[in-house]
């Protein structure tokens, strides 16, 4: 049975290239906060891949605080901004966010709220997966002296929207607001640069870019200081305790690089196999609806379909039978499998969002995978709708 990975938006494999600069890395004994040789050396390799990174995202390397993980990064920026500013000014406590966040940012904005740390007012999406702009700017134009921060991600990870950051950007500038970006998805998909987007952070991750888990990045505008969430050594710009993991940033790096170098061609590639994707899936099985736009500001591997008549944790489980990896894109909870809020801010119903699924396209796709895909499908879905009418 053909083995086919369609969760690339979950996590991607590790390119070789990044595999071999971390074995390299690895190899070499020494804490890069130590003064001595060999922390030293170690601190050279770091302080060169922040300088190639910050190359690649056009950002200050003095801007780069790396972390564990995007989710760590997300925490900081929302804690650490909202803290920061409330310190400034206590009237602040208002973060806007939009209504399809990503959980790493949804929930520690919630939590904030549920601790009566902070209020959330959360932007509406349209039924495509765009934020409402007007709606943003009459919030920003009313409440711009109690906004702490705003937080919208730049690609969405379920149906995989780009979101007008720059736009965003604009109004944010405006009133002297921070505007964060959760860009995990982003990175050497699309063009990305700090700069250019005119952003106060960012975050990016290795994991879905080639690189190992375990590494990250937030993006923090150079001369702006933020609360830390860690504290000890304070060896990230006295922002981010915790002992540097070389190997992992060497890595990190090498991956995004390389990815970013075949950019444009990878994403041709994966828009077309996407495409295929979509076709095959239109074609075995009539019904379907896509969830995510066909064409337009969006990533080149993400499509979020609707299969009706079906439960998604079903389909799931009989796609997983056939050696074919996908993702419900939602929450579970305690076993419960629960409606992806992506979808339901998108104003699709319970049911819609409880029968769909997404596919993450990468790299190492073929079209011979796809194919296979089509010659399975509509057992699947057979399969799926005989369980669902009991």
């Amino acid at each position: 049975m053909p083995q086919v990975y369609f969760d690339h938006a979950s996590t991607t494999p590790i390119s070789s290239v990044a595999l071999e600069s971390f074995i390299e890395q690895s190899k070499l004994v020494g804490n890069p906060s130590s003064l001595h040789s060999y922390g030293r050396l170690a601190r050279k390799k770091v302080e060169e891949s922040r300088e190639s990174l910050a190359n690649l995202i056009g950002c200050h390397s003095s801007e780069i605080i790396f972390t564990s993980s995007g989710t760590e990064a997300n925490n900081l920026a929302i804690k650490g901004i909202l803290w920061h500013r409330k310190r400034e000014d206590p009237k602040r406590k208002l973060i806007l966010i939009s209504s399809f966040e990503h959980h790493a940012v949804l929930d520690p904005s919630l939590w904030l709220a549920e601790s009566g740390q902070a209020e959330i007012l959360m932007i509406d999406v349209n039924q495509d997966g765009y934020i409402d702009l007007e709606q943003m700017e009459t919030v920003i134009k009313e409440r711009h002296e109690e906004i702490a921060l705003i937080s919208v991600m730049h690609s969405n990870n379920e149906v995989g929207t780009i979101q007008p950051i720059k736009e965003i950007s604009k109004l944010a500038e405006t009133y002297k607001i921070p505007l964060h970006s959760d860009a995990v998805q982003s990175l050497g998909k699309v063009n990305l640069s700090f700069k250019e987007l005119g952003l106060f952070a960012m975050t990016v991750s290795a994991h879905k870019v080639g690189g190992p888990v375990g590494v990250a990045a937030l993006v923090l505008k150079k001369g702006v200081d933020i609360t830390p969430l860690i504290h000890g050594g304070g060896q990230e710009r006295d922002i981010r305790s915790g002992t540097i993991n070389a190997a992992a940033i060497a890595s990190f790096v090498s991956a995004t690089s390389s990815a970013m170098r075949d950019m444009e061609s990878n994403y041709q590639k994966i828009f077309a196999l996407r495409a295929k994707l979509i076709a095959t899936i239109q074609g075995q099985v009539s019904d379907v609806r896509l969830n995510s736009p066909l064409e337009g500001e969006i990533l080149p591997g993400i499509a979020n379909i609707e299969f009706p008549s079906t439960e998604s944790d079903s389909m799931l489980l009989l796609f997983d039978a056939e050696g074919i990896a996908c993702s419900t894109g939602s929450a579970c909870s305690a076993g419960v499998q629960e409606a992806s809020h992506v979808l339901l801010a998108m104003g699709r119903s319970q049911t819609q969002a409880r029968s769909s699924l997404r596919f993450s396209l990468g790299i190492s796709n073929t079209e011979s995978e796809i194919e296979y895909l089509g010659a399975c499908i509509r057992r699947v879905i057979d399969r799926a709708r005989d369980a669902y009418r009991g």
